[in-house]
Order: C-alpha cells, then sequence, then structure tokens
C-alpha cells in the first residue's frame, strides 16, 4: 500500500533500527522504563509529523479530501492525532490483554515484561495503520481524547496528593526535632511562593487600562483557595487527626503552590491577540528553540505521571500482592529475566502492580499528550510555533486547578464526615 510504504520509511525504520539492538537485553526491573521509552518516542514522532509531515499529508486523497485548500494546521493537528491514536491502542490493547494478572505464572506475565522486538513492530505498524484510516475515524478520537485527557489530569492530581501525603507522614513518623522544622521551612517556603506567585500573575494578566475582570477572578480564587487549604487544615479536628501543626499544613501548601501554577499555565495559554495576556510584552515570540524546550518538558512530565501512577502501590497493587500498601520503587528488586528461570515458586508470586492499570495510564496519557500538542484541537492559535494556546486549554487547566483544590479539600473532611471509615 502506498500509504504504508511512505510513512514506513519516514517513521519505523529509524525506531526498529536503533531499538532492535536493545531489546534483548530487557528484563523484568526495567521493563517499566522500555514502556516508557517508547511512550516518549511516541511524542517526539509526534512532534517531527506535526512540524514536517504536513506536505505528505496533503497527498493522501482519503485525508486531504476537501475541494478547499485546509489551513497546514489542520493537517499538522491531524498527524499528531494519528500518531497518538495508533500509541492509545497499542496500550489499550496490552491493557485489555493484562486484565486478570494476578501472579508471575500467568503467561501473560512473560508478555508483559518480554517479546520487545515484535511489541516494536505493532507499535510501528499501528501507528502506520493509523494514517490510512478515514478522517471521521480521528474526528471521534478527537471528541474521546478530549474526556480521556480529563481522566489522566485527574489521575496526576491523585498522585500529586498521594505524594504530598506521603512526604508528610514520612517526615512526621522521624519524629524528630530537625524533621519538625525541616515541615516548617517548607510550608513556609511553599506559601510565600503561592503570594509572591500570585503578585506577578496580577502585575502579567491584568494590565492597567483594560478590563481584564475574568483574569483577575481566577488569580483571586487561586488565592481565596490557599488561605481555604490552610483553614480547613488547622481545624482543631484536622490537628487531631495529623498529630501536630505542622504535619498537617505542609500538604496545604505544596497543593497551593500546584494551584498557583495551574492558574499560571491557564492564564499563559491566553491568546497573544487578548489584550489581558500582557505576558507577551515580558518575553520575546516563541522560538523554535524555546518549543523544543517546551516539548521536552512535556515529554518528561507526562512520562513521570505515567510511571508514577504505573508504579503506585496505594490503588495499583493487587490485594494479593505481598507489597500492597507498602512503597514500590520504579526499578523493583525482580532481578529474574523473562524466559530464564525454571522454579515455579518463583515464577507463582503474585504481581507487584496491575498491569492493566498500568497501560491504562500510558493510554490516557497518548490521548492528553495528543490535546496538549494540538491546543486540545482548537484552531485558535495562528502560529504553527506554538503550541497548547486557546481558551480551550485555558478552561481546562483552570478546571483542572478547581478539581485539585476539591480533590484536596476532600481528603481533609472525608475522615470528619465518615469518621468510622479508614481512608489511610
Amino acid at each position: 500500500m502506498w500509504c504504508a510504504s511512505c510513512l514506513a520509511s519516514a517513521c519505523a525504520g529509524c525506531t526498529c533500527n536503533l531499538c532492535a539492538s536493545a531489546v534483548s537485553a530487557i528484563s523484568r526491573r526495567s521493563a517499566r522504563l522500555a514502556y516508557c521509552g517508547l511512550f516518549a518516542a511516541s511524542l517526539v514522532l509526534s512532534f517531527l509529523m506535526r512540524q514536517f509531515a504536513t506536505p505528505l499529508l496533503k497527498q493522501i486523497p482519503w485525508i486531504n479530501t476537501f475541494d478547499y485548500t485546509q489551513p497546514d494546521e489542520w493537517f499538522e493537528m491531524n498527524a499528531v492525532v494519528r500518531v497518538s491514536l495508533g500509541n492509545f491502542l497499542f496500550f489499550a490493547i496490552f491493557a485489555l490483554m493484562m486484565i486478570g494478572v494476578k501472579d508471575q505464572n500467568d503467561q501473560r506475565d512473560a508478555w508483559h515484561h518480554g517479546g520487545w522486538i515484535a511489541k516494536i513492530v505493532v507499535w510501528v505498524v499501528l501507528i502506520i495503520l493509523m494514517f490510512c484510516v478515514p478522517n471521521i475515524v480521528i474526528t471521534i478520537y478527537e471528541i474521546l481524547s478530549k474526556f480521556g485527557s480529563g481522566l489522566f489530569l485527574l489521575v496526576q492530581v491523585v498522585m500529586l496528593l498521594d505524594f504530598t501525603n506521603n512526604w508528610n507522614d514520612s517526615w512526621i513518623e522521624k519524629d524528630e526535632q530537625k524533621w519538625e522544622i525541616a515541615l516548617l521551612v517548607v510550608t513556609v517556603v511553599c506559601y510565600l511562593s503561592t503570594f509572591a506567585f500570585s503578585g506577578l500573575l496580577f502585575m502579567w494578566f491584568n494590565p492597567s487600562g483594560h478590563d481584564c475582570g475574568l483574569n483577575v477572578f481566577f488569580i483571586t480564587m487561586t488565592i481565596i483557595l490557599a488561605f481555604a487549604f490552610a483553614i480547613i487544615a488547622l481545624h482543631p479536628q484536622m490537628l487531631i487527626i495529623h498529630k501536630q501543626v505542622n504535619g498537617s499544613v505542609m500538604p496545604a501548601s505544596v497543593i497551593s503552590v500546584y494551584c498557583a501554577y495551574l492558574c499560571y499555565t491557564s492564564l499563559s495559554s491566553e491568546p497573544d491577540d487578548y489584550e489581558c495576556n500582557g505576558l507577551h510584552r515580558h518575553s520575546k515570540q516563541v522560538s523554535m528553540s524555546a518549543l523544543i524546550l517546551g516539548m521536552l518538558t512535556t515529554v518528561l512530565s507526562v512520562v513521570y505521571s505515567a510511571v508514577r501512577a504505573g508504579s503506585s502501590t496505594t490503588f495499583l497493587s493487587p490485594p494479593s500482592s505481598p507489597r500492597s500498601g507498602i512503597k514500590n520503587p520504579l526499578l523493583s528488586d525482580d532481578n529474574v529475566e523473562v524466559g530464564k528461570s525454571d522454579n515455579k515458586e518463583i515464577d507463582a508470586r503474585p504481581v507487584s502492580y496491575s498491569y492493566t492499570f498500568f497501560h491504562l495510564i500510558f493510554a490516557l496519557a497518548s490521548m492528553y499528550s495528543a490535546m496538549l500538542l494540538t491546543g486540545w484541537t482548537s484552531a485558535a492559535s495562528d502560529s504553527s510555533e506554538l503550541m497548547d494556546v486557546g481558551w480551550t486549554t485555558v478552561w481546562v487547566r483552570i478546571c483542572t486547578e478547581w478539581a485539585t483544590a476539591a480533590l484536596y479539600i476532600w481528603t481533609l473532611v472525608a475522615p470528619l464526615i465518615f469518621p468510622d471509615r479508614d481512608f489511610s
């Protein structure tokens, strides 16, 4: 097929040649990192296709089906979404295949950890095939991706709450004065950073002479939420639950900084021609180097979120797992390579995390990455060098901030509302 041959030479050859020499050495302990590498490769491929695939897509009749010439931005968006769909299908198929895997004696455990040359071939084929499907399929996937990306953002929030609570509890359990002082220092620094950052947001996104009530509302809500976190965390009942003041307020301060960051990312996503977006007056126009740096940052943050979710035992470890409820590092101490062990007792050990949920997180992250690179499929940006810009992005990130606040407040008040339930 002409479509397959053209795209195979463009995006498959180099990937297979680079990866084939290393896949044979991938062991159980490094399998999760290998999945991360494959996911990161999909993001880089999406970026490259976004930048250079427009002329090719214009020549494909089942993609360029229009009687009039579509803008280049449409083809760039289409290329990104097609790569994302192929990557999504790869991880979604594995998520379905791994349903019900409870111990290492299951043959599917070997599928999860081994067969990397075959996996790379399947991954490449899926991405190539996505450039052979009609536009209606891509349109449906775009709509579904908005919902899938929302789920992924919620997972990110849960991961952040889990991280801050574990951080807080680990320092409290040490029961030493130096760690109490450290908690106090972190709390003070986070709150000072929150309010100082909020002041900068007022300077950048509320320029004088313009009616910027919406931006003022967003920033003011962020400050109010920071105070609300502290007030609720310092409630007498909260102090009883968390044993001490510093241990109760420190997570609130970290969440406050994160909410301020989300508010900044939301406001900075406003179109450059919007009169209340004063940030572009303090910085130069986006250059290709800045765009690449932003892409690398996106790769690292999305991969970290997926790996963090996929290796967290808080809500991933099966009940039968001996590691359930215990911190599980990214690289576990399971050094047995696939197919190398003849010991049935070792092979029958319970799995240490849910393989299905692990792959599901990567599938949702694939949707999220497509939305990032296309500005949530919004045509608001007139510049092909701007990613993740537009009013859709603004509202998605603001809603994420408010969802973060709501979930955190719920974790504080839930023990009071349901005292008989264990929320640990």
